[in-house]
């Protein structure tokens, strides 16, 4: 079925709808679309597992914009995802070695991110903090 799907797309522009419409199921078709509509707004994503690193690796080649706004929450031991994140360009949040789907690796991060968020928010400048500059 895969190989009739390539065969179909071979000698045609490889556009990202066209592999997303031979390749992808209406899962990887709807997570690419939220990653696009995201990336139209400003938002950015992160990208939890295989299967949303493939969405991912979909809507870039729609939009090459949407690399800008997607964050890789883990690195899954499948070799697919590796290879995924690396064509991404994107460095895994944490390494986990984590294989557990359901969402795992982003739960995980969310309340990382919102702590370094927090952080950042808060934290005193230098004047604030009385640090002088360098003699």
């Amino acid at each position: 079925m895969v190989q009739q799907a390539l065969d179909r797309l071979h000698g045609h522009s490889l556009d990202g709808q066209a592999v997303l419409a031979e390749l992808g199921g209406l899962e990887i078709a709807a997570m690419a679309g939220f990653y696009l509509e995201g990336a139209a707004l400003g938002v950015p994503a992160l990208v939890d597992g295989f299967i949303a690193s493939a969405a991912a690796l979909a809507a870039r080649a729609i939009d090459p914009a949407v690399a800008d706004w997607l964050l890789a929450s883990h690195c899954s031991e499948e070799t697919g995802h590796k290879l995924a994140l690396e064509a991404l360009q994107l460095n895994p949040l944490v390494a986990l070695g984590m294989r557990l789907g359901e969402g795992s690796g982003a739960a995980t991060c969310v309340p990382l991110l919102q702590l370094a968020i927090k952080l950042h928010a808060e934290m005193a400048t230098f004047a604030q903090a009385g640090v002088t500059e360098k003699d």
